[in-house]
């Protein structure tokens, strides 16, 4: 399964569009996961209809209208993705998104997703691989459009940083 990864939209805020290569990537793929910060419902719907299938959390700036949990997993190829924007401070964030994870981790292998800083980042922490793809429109402070593609295949997982 084909997993496209994104985050921090910001749209209108921050950014006007989401933009074509990476709606070609969420297009591509099986399934989409969006870490939070879509901005505006009307940034949400635009994600829903390029998502063939869609795991989304909440941002902190998103309006309740949106109306996602705080915390969504999805099971796949015997690997649970553990989704959450990652609000809060910056000072401790590495440790809240690794405890957010701890707590709804699978039996098995479990990846944790997260959003809020829009720094693309790949990292093993408290025993988990955490993903933060950035900011899929490089709203401020991220310094360029980025996201990632998961490939799972029977537990293993392949991730491919985007940029542009």
């Amino acid at each position: 399964m084909r997993i496209a990864v994104i985050s921090d939209t910001h749209i209108p805020s921050r950014a006007d569009a989401i933009p074509r290569w990476v709606v070609e990537e969420v297009e591509a793929s099986d399934h989409t996961i969006h870490a939070g910060d879509f901005d505006s419902p009307d940034a949400y719907d635009t994600v829903v209809d390029i998502a063939p299938e869609l795991t989304a959390v909440i941002g902190n700036i998103d309006p309740a209208s949106i109306d996602l949990p705080e915390v969504a997993t999805l099971d796949v190829e015997g690997v649970r993705f553990v989704v959450t924007h990652g609000t809060g401070d910056l000072a401790g964030y590495d440790e809240r998104v690794a405890g957010i994870v701890d707590e709804h981790a699978g039996d098995g292998r479990t990846i944790g997703v997260s959003g809020h800083t829009h720094q693309r980042r790949d990292e093993e922490i408290g025993g988990y691989r955490l993903l933060n793809p950035g900011s899929a429109t490089g709203a401020d402070p991220a310094p360029e459009v980025s996201m990632f593609v998961v490939d799972v295949s029977d537990g293993e997982v392949d991730v491919t940083a985007l940029t542009g």
